[in-house]
């Protein structure tokens, strides 16, 4: 579509017919306020912006649960399209680990929020989904925010005929962004093979993990094993690669305390998760026992679900993923809060390939920036074909160490609903539940 032709309708009237209708007058329904309110034409509030918007509309939401061989059970992809009457298609993921199922129906709950809407005010209907909910947002709503809000930034961005991170104020790396994929090997030899892979594609950082679960209070065995393990892969990997251990909120801030001091002399990246993230005090106390940097916020939803962390200064990355803290808009907001707090940003992506791609948007413009996270592995899997069939290029995957920038508008690819026909939705699957010997309940 011609750029000109839609923004000719600046500063005009809304198109006519249903879409042209202004919302029912709001009425006071129930004592509170708070019943429901007949269904509009146009989502409400979106009257007001009808003179400094388009004549862009959407009308109409899709969502697609998507199960590919090769990926975790527990993680179908979760997508939704955005149809609009000018013909252009705004794609966003909100894929749960989990609770792919609740995200779909959340996501559908979100339809009156959006269809009629002009996509072009995004943060206006960011700010309605996440207020008009009542209820502040958790994975499953944060999770459904983020499909749609990915896709209205998709849309924003081809209206406009520039990429998403054009929009934001990038790029600050014409090269791409960097990146690390997970050490998927177990024993030396493997880790000196990935070495020399590494250096044949310019590969410049892995992150691995620890080797077990792990009680609040731990036996000098296990805590000697994790040691020795993390020293394995600095020896496997050698000196000139960056390594990060993902704790994966296994460790009480005690034990993670005394694994880290052990690991000091191997200046790692970062040490991930080193307790569960909910108990900001508790990773205090690590952080005032360690030198290494530590790095958390995979599962945190919003900016303020971080604003604790930055407040008291006890973190030195932040991690939120783009399918769960509410989309490019709140990735952009935590990389701008972190950034006043001297905090770098090193985002979790470890779903599908729209949340990924949409992450390096955020990636590209932000000046804290550091790494970005793909779950990938250096040799491509499966799941990496099947991607590469979906959208025609090999999406996520690096060329000397950085993700390559899309240059195409929005999000910068085409997917059609026939690609994924291929992998029709299995259902939500658990993730991981592993337990002691005593039968507790395991951090994994």
């Amino acid at each position: 579509m011609n750029r000109r032709h839609f923004l000719a309708g600046a500063g005009g009237t809304v198109a006519a017919g249903k879409l042209a209708g202004s919302p029912t007058r709001r009425q006071s329904l129930s004592s509170c306020d708070c019943a429901l309110q007949p269904q509009a034409a146009t989502p409400p509030g979106a009257g007001a912006l009808a003179s400094v918007g388009s004549k862009v509309r959407i009308t109409n939401l899709k969502t697609f649960g998507v199960t590919i061989p090769g990926a975790p059970p527990d993680r179908p992809y979760v997508f939704v399209k955005l149809e609009t009457n000018e013909g252009l298609i705004g794609w966003g993921e909100g894929t749960l680990e989990g609770k792919a199922g609740a995200v779909l129906a959340c996501i559908n709950d979100f339809r009156e929020f959006v269809v009629g809407a002009d996509p072009i005010a995004v943060e206006h209907h960011w700010q309605s989904m996440y207020v008009h909910s009542f209820y502040r947002a958790g994975p499953v709503i944060g999770s459904a925010l983020s499909a749609i809000d990915q896709a209205l930034w998709d849309l924003r961005g081809k209206m406009l005929g520039v990429p998403v991170y054009k929009l934001l104020g990038g790029p600050n790396d014409p090269e791409g962004v960097r990146g690390y994929y997970v050490a998927n090997a177990r024993t030396l030899d493997e880790l000196k093979r990935l070495r020399e892979t590494a250096q044949a594609q310019g590969i410049t950082a892995f992150k691995g993990g620890l080797p077990n679960y792990y009680e609040w209070i731990e036996t000098n065995e296990k805590i000697t094993e994790a040691i020795r393990h993390v020293e394995m892969l600095r020896e496997g990997l050698g000196p000139d690669i960056d390594i990060a251990v993902d704790f994966h909120a296994k460790t009480s801030p005690t034990v993670a305390s005394v694994i880290i001091k052990e690991l000091e002399p191997l200046h790692l990246l970062w040490v991930e998760e080193p307790c569960p993230p909910e108990n900001v005090r508790a990773m205090a106390r690590i952080a005032r026992r360690v030198n290494t940097p530590i790095a958390t916020g995979e599962r945190l939803v919003a900016s303020y679900g971080v604003r604790e962390l930055v407040e008291q200064s006890v973190v030195d990355i932040i991690q939120t993923d783009t399918n769960h803290v509410g989309g490019i808009t709140a990735l952009w907001k935590v990389a701008a809060l972190a950034n006043v707090s001297s905090i770098s940003m090193a985002p979790h992506a470890c779903e599908g390939p729209i949340g990924m791609l949409a992450s390096l948007h955020v990636d590209a413009s932000i000046p804290n920036f550091l790494i970005q996270e793909c779950c990938g592995q250096a040799v491509p899997q499966v799941r990496d074909k099947v991607w590469e069939e979906w959208f025609g290029f090999p999406v996520m995957r690096m060329v000397n160490g950085k993700y390559p920038l899309p240059d195409k508008p929005g999000l910068g690819f085409e997917l059609t609903e026939d690609a994924l026909k291929k992998y029709p939705f299995a259902g939500s699957r658990p993730m991981a539940r592993v337990f002691h010997k005593d039968g507790s309940v395991a951090e994994w």
